[in-house]
């Protein structure tokens, strides 16, 4: 067993597990942007744990305190029990961390890549080709092992990314949006690979701009924005304190949007989200009566209604709801600094 499974067993005060990672007040400055302002967070072990926010909220730089990557300008944090500050390389021990874009030597084949990594790492011999097997079987590699990296699909290399941050099991996983840029079927795929790793017992924080990602893999979801946490609980809690008189009309003319959207935010007086498609708007209403209101005044501005319907609202809307914004999150990007 490596040191960071035996500290994943270790135990605070009264026999109750210490939080994976604690984090009190942290702060960082880039000149004179805050771009993280005064966080608390407490993930408990082999949990998935979401940051959620836009770019430019903060999650990256959160991120790479965290990892011992930045150092926090105020405030307190530690992972598995270990001091940012005065503990990093006990930190850096216990943990993993995949960024936003792959960390792999393209001329490589995968084996080659997680070869070097594992020997890098005091594997030796047979027992550097075993391990590099072994997590090429478990992230459904191994008919890949012998192409170039170059070769592979986007949902190849990010698999791949993910298993060469394994090849010593860590206590805490971190990763930078770990499905940005991915077709829906490698998103699953990756999906299923980070519960399977929840699972074992590893304990994964993750930031995310998609919000069915933090609604699909998240028992916990903490929303942040320019800096700040805003909002913290599970995707259930999020959504019961937004409210659940949430409207939804999707239009059968997408040139009377705007029309559409003024009217809503009238009689409704919340800010209207639009779905990326543009016919779909949702606002929150409150009451039936106010629905049916606007609903009314619409028909009565000739903009026809493909559909329309009143129910709890989705976590984007959650999000936007929290933000005090319209529209849509922003497209994942690079880094937030």
């Amino acid at each position: 067993m490596n040191d960071a499974m035996r500290m994943n067993n270790s135990s605070s005060v009264e026999g109750q597990p210490a939080p994976a990672i604690s984090v009190r007040g942290i702060v960082k400055h880039f000149g004179a942007v805050r771009a993280v302002d005064g966080i608390d967070l407490d993930v408990p072990r082999g949990m998935i744990f979401a940051i959620l926010g836009p770019n430019g909220a903060g999650k990256t730089t959160l991120m790479r305190m965290l990892a011992t990557l930045a150092t926090p300008d105020a405030g307190s944090a530690s992972v598995m029990g270990h001091d940012l500050v005065t503990a990093p390389q006990k930190v850096r021990a216990s943990i993993a961390m995949t960024g936003q874009f792959a960390s792999l030597d393209e001329d490589l084949t995968g084996r080659e890549n997680l070869l070097m990594l594992a020997r890098l790492w005091g594997y030796r011999g047979r027992g550097a080709k075993e391990r590099a097997d072994e997590l090429l079987a478990a992230f459904d590699l191994a008919d890949a092992a012998n192409k170039q990296v170059k070769a592979y699909s986007g949902g190849m290399r990010r698999r791949l990314d993910i298993a060469a941050s394994l090849v010593v099991t860590p206590g805490v996983l971190f990763l930078d949006e770990p499905t940005t840029g991915l077709d829906p079927n490698a998103r699953q795929s990756v999906w299923r690979m980070i519960r399977a790793l929840a699972g074992s017992g590893v304990t994964i924080l993750l930031t995310t701009q998609y919000l069915d990602e933090a609604d699909q893999l998240a028992a916990r979801i903490a929303v942040i924005d320019k800096g700040k946490k805003i909002a913290e609980g599970t995707s259930r809690e999020l959504k019961a304190a937004t409210g659940s008189g949430f409207l939804h009309v999707a239009l059968a003319d997408p040139a009377r949007v705007d029309d559409a959207r003024r009217l809503l935010e009238d009689h409704l007086g919340g800010k209207v989200q639009q779905s990326a498609e543009g016919v779909q708007l949702s606002v929150m209403a409150g009451t039936p009566a106010a629905a049916s209101q606007a609903i009314a005044a619409l028909i009565a501005d000739n903009i026809e209604l493909a559909d329309f319907s009143m129910g709890s609202p989705s976590l984007e809307e959650v999000f936007f709801a929290l933000t005090g914004g319209g529209g849509r999150l922003a497209k994942p990007e690079g880094d937030e600094r």
